[in-house]
Formats: structure tokens, sequence, C-alpha cells
């Protein structure tokens, strides 16, 4: 069977349209957009507790720190709360991301 393009111009515009059209897509789907949304929980220092214990805690139990230095998390938590050099005080509520 042999097809007879009438308007070649018209044909070429038509392709390259659809091929487009089809690369568009492709790139598209190619691209995830899960966004994983960072909820926080409050928590409040006890006695004993320090930003390295807290750090600690929340690399071993909290997702979020998952494979994350001690060290980053514990900077993560200063900024997050506004704690500058001094120390925690008991009662203190500070928050923490939570996924």
């Amino acid at each position: 069977m042999k097809i007879k393009i009438v308007n070649k111009s018209k044909f070429i515009r038509s392709v390259i349209i659809v091929l487009g059209v089809v690369a568009l897509g492709l790139l598209l789907l190619g691209n995830t957009y899960s966004k994983t949304e960072i909820t926080y929980k409050e928590d409040y220092i006890i006695s004993g507790d320090t930003l390295w214990s807290i750090a600690q805690n929340q690399v071993n139990n909290n997702e979020y720190y998952k494979n994350k230095d001690v060290r980053e998390v514990m900077y993560e938590i200063k900024q997050l709360n506004n704690i500058g050099n001094e120390n925690l005080e008991v009662g203190q509520k500070i928050k923490i991301p939570n996924i």
C-alpha cells in the first residue's frame, strides 16, 4: 500500500507538532512531582537534655533525619528554634521536623 502525500509542508508541520507533543509528554511523565509535606512536632526540654542528645535521638528515631549527621541535625534544630549558644532551659518548647 502506497500513501500519497498531497501537501508536503502541511504533512511535515503535522509530524513536527505530533513529535513535539509526544516529546513534551515524555518529559512531563519522566519528572516526579512528589512533595513530602513536612510537619512539626513540639517537644519540651527535660532535665539532662542537650542539643546533642536531642539530635542523636532524632537521627535514630525520626525518618526526616534518617542518615544525617548529628551535627547537621543540631544546627537545623538550633536554626528552626532560634537557639543561640545559650543552654537549653527545662520546660522550653522546641519544634522538630517530622514526616
